[in-house]
């Protein structure tokens, strides 16, 4: 996946985060901004993994 992409999904969850704070939803974006970035780590980790073997 391109990085373009990734910052794309993170920005559109920051704007979606100060959109649903104010309407006392601002858990739902960080709910899924933290399960995207564990889902990116885990494949950053599975790479490095790889290459090292």
């Amino acid at each position: 996946m391109p990085k373009y992409v990734n910052y794309l999904i993170i920005i559109v969850c920051i704007i979606l985060i100060v959109f649903l704070y104010n309407r006392a939803l601002g858990s739902v974006p960080l709910i899924i901004l933290s399960l995207y970035l564990f889902y990116y780590g885990w494949k950053e980790l599975g790479k490095r993994k790889n290459k090292s073997r």
